[in-house]
């Protein structure tokens, strides 16, 4: 499966990238909302792994650009998020909207787990 993982921290982004490969995935590294975009364009994907904490664009404002492309509308999405859920008063909209299958906080998951709810999401995906 082909990944792109949005993820501005660096270190936070090589562990997730070492993570998923190790569990057989193809994984593309985007920093931001603009280089996601331009790599969602150059290379197919099965699924992305989104951070809402981006530099200058937020999170949810490039949900709305990415589903505005036809072709990506039936992407799977999954947060993987540093906000923490309370303050996600919005998360039925992401869900219902854009397409969000999982919104997981990072805190309270590994990263092996995270592999793991992955593995699952894929297996049940229509």
């Amino acid at each position: 499966m082909h990944i792109l993982l949005i993820e501005p921290d660096k270190l936070q982004a090589w562990a997730c990238v070492r993570a998923l490969e190790r569990a057989g995935h193809t994984v593309t590294h985007a920093t931001g909302a603009q280089s996601a975009v331009q790599l969602a364009d150059e290379h197919p994907l099965d699924l992305v792994i989104l951070e809402l904490q981006l530099p200058g664009h937020n999170g949810v404002e490039f949900l709305y650009e990415f589903r505005s492309y036809p072709e990506w509308l039936r992407i799977p999405i999954v947060l993987y998020t540093f906000t923490p859920p309370h303050e996600l008063t919005y998360a039925a909209t992401l869900q219902e909207e854009l397409g969000v299958r999982q919104i997981i906080y990072k805190p309270s998951t590994s990263l092996e787990v995270l592999c793991l709810r992955i593995q699952k999401l894929v297996s049940v995906a229509p």
